[in-house]
């Protein structure tokens, strides 16, 4: 079923330009000038119930304005947006009972409150019944496992304890939507990687509709399914991630170690040593060269031979650069 569908949706701000100094600042009294931006452009998208999607793009390109037209948060300049039957920007509270926000670097959390009461208050906000509240309170406690946080007032907590919070606080009344902004942004990796683990279980046991934009792509290739590409406020794709990242990963990296200093033989122009020491070679080379090098460095009989692929970041640079050439 779908629960979001928006067509030639457009979003356009209108900037004020001024000129530097105090004759700028005087002249812009007199007379304002203005330039218009466009965020959005003209973005068609449709998500299923349960879907896990990844909205990728760099800075600038529309993700977070999306999320916030899809939210009400903003009004769009036209086309047409369907959340949940809803028209999002009239903020019916029948729509904001069934749809949750999460930004990395927002809080929605009251930081003199323990979580305890932080959860109490979410859930007056949210109407909920006791005996709802406590059975979503205890699955979320228990799967997060913090148990020991709940008397500890918020602004004590740790960056990654934090995030914890806000997701259950945005999970509490069991949202069947929920949109993650940089939700991993300042974790570090142990931390990530519970966040991580947490999100997968909710949208495969709770069937939770999750939209995540993300600049650490480790997140997206993790977690989401399906991608859509946002650059300058367009569309450029809409897919399968794996395809997304394969079809843009030329590269394979190859590190092969020796017993004792080796040179190697020569090797095709497209392939390049990036790093290397008397035993130890590191080689990029295009993915479709890659097996016939990998024989070649067989023959050689090293003592370790290891095959990565190109980093993610790389990959999602060149999407950038590329701006979607080629993307089905």
């Amino acid at each position: 079923m779908e629960i979001i569908k928006t067509a030639g949706l457009t979003k356009n701000y209108r900037r004020f330009k001024k000129q530097s100094g105090m004759m700028g600042s005087i002249r812009g009294l007199v007379r304002r000038e203005y330039e218009e931006k466009q965020a959005v452009c003209n973005l068609d998208l449709t998500i299923r119930e349960g879907e896990f999607v990844g909205l990728i793009g760099p800075n600038g390109a529309g993700k977070t304005t999306l999320v916030k037209m899809l939210t009400g948060i903003i009004a769009p300049t036209c086309g047409t947006i369907n959340v949940l039957g809803y028209y999002p920007n009239n903020l019916d509270h029948e729509l904001k009972q069934q749809y949750a926000v999460v930004m990395g670097q927002k809080s929605q959390l009251f930081f003199e409150l323990t979580v305890e009461d932080t959860l109490c208050l979410f859930k007056e906000i949210y109407g909920l019944p006791e005996e709802e509240y406590q059975i979503s309170k205890e699955y979320f406690i228990n799967l997060f496992q913090v148990q020991e946080l709940m008397h500890v007032q918020v602004r004590t907590l740790s960056l990654g304890e934090r995030m914890k919070m806000e997701l259950i606080a945005a999970l509490l009344h069991n949202p069947k939507i929920i949109f993650l902004d940089e939700p991993t942004i300042g974790l570090d990796a142990v931390a990530s990687k519970q966040i991580r683990g947490f999100l997968a279980e909710i949208n495969e046991k709770k069937g939770t509709t999750i939209i995540l934009t993300s600049h650490y792509m480790e997140d997206i290739k993790t977690l989401c399914k399906r991608s859509v590409v946002i650059n300058h406020g367009c569309k450029i794709y809409d897919g399968d991630t794996e395809k997304l990242f394969e079809q843009y990963q030329k590269y394979k990296k190859i590190t092969v170690t020796f017993q004792e200093p080796t040179s190697l033989p020569k090797m095709g122009d497209e392939a390049r040593i990036i790093e290397q020491t008397p035993c130890k070679k590191v080689i990029m080379v295009p993915k479709e060269n890659a097996p016939g090098l990998l024989r070649e460095l067989m023959s050689l009989l090293p003592s370790d031979i290891s095959v990565e692929e190109e980093e993610i970041g790389t990959v999602v640079e060149r999407i950038y650069q590329e701006g979607g050439k080629g993307l089905a």
